[in-house]
């Protein structure tokens, strides 16, 4: 029975993390938004968006800038590229942005996961961390992360994140699904 309160997942379906709360959302019933486009393989099917050039296109931006800012060289610069142009999408499109990962004491999270973590800090969206680390969820609050562990609201939300998720990574996620809707439906 679907979860009937406005919570959608959106994501690129990625290995790791994002198949993870992919397979969550299924179990919880909520509808899944999973953005692809030419020669990306998503691990998720359900709820397949194609983004062809011209919606890439609106999540264009420098790979130097991107570069520079995430204090990192990206390698296959066109294949980063539109996973940053699908991040766009992803980010504009949810409400609260969650991500499994690394915190970086520069305050940056760790990879690719770490743009989608300053496109929603750029967007003014709530974004919360599951540092694998610390294994403890951080919130982007007042210009700092905040050890808290975040609710989903009965809005879209993003996930994006690590390939290598930990165990304490996927505890992670389920417990925020009990914790946001309670116990998973049988």
């Amino acid at each position: 029975m679907p979860y009937e309160n406005g919570a959608v997942l959106h994501s690129g379906g990625h290995k790791g993390t994002e198949a993870e709360f992919g397979r969550n959302a299924e179990r919880w019933g909520l509808e899944e938004v999973t953005y692809t486009f030419d020669g990306h393989l998503s691990e998720r099917d359900r709820g397949l968006v194609h983004l062809g050039p011209a919606e890439l296109a609106k999540g264009d931006v420098s790979m130097e800038i991107v570069s520079r800012h995430m204090g990192r060289t990206y390698h296959s610069a066109e294949r980063i590229r539109r996973v940053i142009q699908s991040i766009f999408h992803m980010v504009v499109n949810s409400h609260h942005v969650l991500a499994v990962g690394w915190l970086l004491p520069s305050g940056l999270v760790k990879g690719g996961t770490g743009w989608g973590v300053e496109l929603a800090k750029f967007f003014n969206r709530p974004v919360s961390v599951f540092d694998q680390e610390t294994n403890a969820w951080y919130t982007w609050q007042d210009g700092e992360w905040r050890a808290e562990s975040p609710v989903l609201e009965v809005r879209p939300f993003s996930a994006t994140g690590t390939r290598s998720l930990t165990d304490p990574g996927r505890e992670a996620i389920r417990e925020l699904f009990e914790r946001s809707f309670g116990p998973a439906p049988e």
